[in-house]
């Protein structure tokens, strides 16, 4: 099959990237610890095509993403630990071992049910680990606003949840009030962690709206970076750049783009 004799010749690949005497340096050189910034990085990066329906790109960052398990799986078989073999057949196992009622003999379940399933299955496969406690497992190298909403979906299986978004608004305006005494009166640590209290409750405000706060952050990025685009360009028609304007033409000029975009949307 054209898959397995792909996937060969990369594993091929890139044991011999990794050959001390005939390999290439930088990739000899490299470690787990090293490497993992770029894993993160490719994951970001598929993201990012997906966002943007780049299918023609598509292939290129999975296979980015594909060769980053590779290097790892490699690094990992070179120090006696496991192989690409090994990570194939833990991640099979846990499809089959999470989907009994697809594998095994259990009947079919609706979504809701499969969820619940899947929790309590989860739930035990820590316990094999040693992870007795509610959080447990949540990943510490996880973007921190999903690593929040993680967190309190787990508190929030143990009845450690507001029961509606009211209360997580007030929690919301307090941590507001909070930091703004605090800018005046406590050191930049404190102010930080005031900043983080905030933060954090954001991030339960968007789990309690169904909102995925990494999602949500990203398109607004991608809001300020058109419409400062829109500034930077209407600025260099009049022959001038950001740093040669002020804040009142910006702002004129940030509104314009603003209309425009809600103009678009309304005749689209």
């Amino acid at each position: 099959m054209r898959a397995e004799t792909e996937i060969r010749r990369l594993i091929d690949i890139m044991a011999r990237l990794r050959d001390p005497q005939t390999g290439c340096p930088w990739d000899v050189a490299q470690d787990f610890a090293s490497i993992a910034p770029y894993t993160i990085e490719e994951a970001y990066e598929v993201a990012d095509a997906i966002t943007r329906e780049a299918w023609d790109e598509l292939p290129g960052e999975l296979g980015d993403l594909l060769l980053q398990t590779v290097f790892h799986a490699r690094m990992a078989e070179e120090a006696g630990h496991f192989d690409f073999a090994d990570v194939a057949a833990s991640i099979s196992d846990k499809m089959i071992r999470r989907h009994p009622h697809v594998f095994g003999d259990d009947g079919p379940r609706d979504t809701e049910g499969q969820t619940r399933a899947w929790e309590e299955t989860k739930a035990a496969e820590r316990a094999t680990r040693n992870e007795s406690g509610v959080l447990d497992g949540v990943a510490l190298g996880l973007p921190a606003l999903t690593r929040a909403v993680k967190l309190q979906n787990r508190a929030a299986r143990v009845g450690f949840d507001w029961p509606d978004i009211g209360p997580v608004l007030d929690k919301l305006r307090e941590e507001m009030d909070e930091l703004a005494e605090a800018r005046d009166t406590l050191t930049q640590t404190e102010v930080e962690e005031e900043f983080g209290d905030m933060l954090f409750v954001m991030a339960n405000l968007a789990r309690h709206m169904k909102i995925d706060p990494e999602a949500a952050l990203r398109r607004t990025n991608d809001k300020f970076t058109r419409r400062f685009g829109h500034i930077e360009r209407a600025l260099q028609q009049a022959g001038k750049s950001p740093a040669e304007s002020n804040l009142l033409e910006m702002d004129r000029l940030w509104d314009q783009a603003k209309a425009a975009e809600k103009q678009a949307k309304a005749a689209g």
